[in-house]
């Protein structure tokens, strides 16, 4: 049984021993170079596409017709315009009286609050404090 135990810690040792020489070879190879690459063949320049003529945008329109058209388009815009700022200083005029509101709620809400700080201290903290 002794020789079993000697002979097994004899093959472990060794076995640590060709280890240590394996991974020490591995660890002192040197490395090969990196490949040089190969040069590539320069890429054949991107023609821009000729540009197609841009077409009219209102074809067979005579000048007094594309006035008349615009003008239409004009007026038309300026009534949208107009409307626009109609609706603007409505909303305008909204905002302000909510403001007018708000300011006098924070108003009565303060008033409240110094009525019953009043309250408080007159009719709470006034009659304990009299010992």
């Amino acid at each position: 049984m002794k020789t079993g135990i000697i002979f097994s810690l004899v093959v472990l040792l060794f076995s640590i021993n060709f280890l240590q020489f394996a991974i020490a070879f591995e660890t002192e190879q040197e490395p090969n170079p990196p490949k040089i690459p190969q040069p590539t063949p320069e890429p054949k320049p991107i023609r821009m596409p000729e540009p197609e003529p841009t077409p009219e945008p209102f074809p067979g329109e005579t000048e007094s017709e594309k006035i008349q058209r615009l003008t239409e388009e004009n007026n038309q815009l300026k009534q949208k315009n107009n409307n626009l700022q109609n609706k603007i200083s409505e909303l305008n005029n909204k905002i302000d009286s909510l403001k007018e509101v708000i300011m006098e709620q924070v108003r009565i809400i303060l008033n409240l609050v110094n009525s019953l700080k009043g309250i408080l201290f007159e009719k709470i903290f006034s009659p304990s404090l009299n010992f």
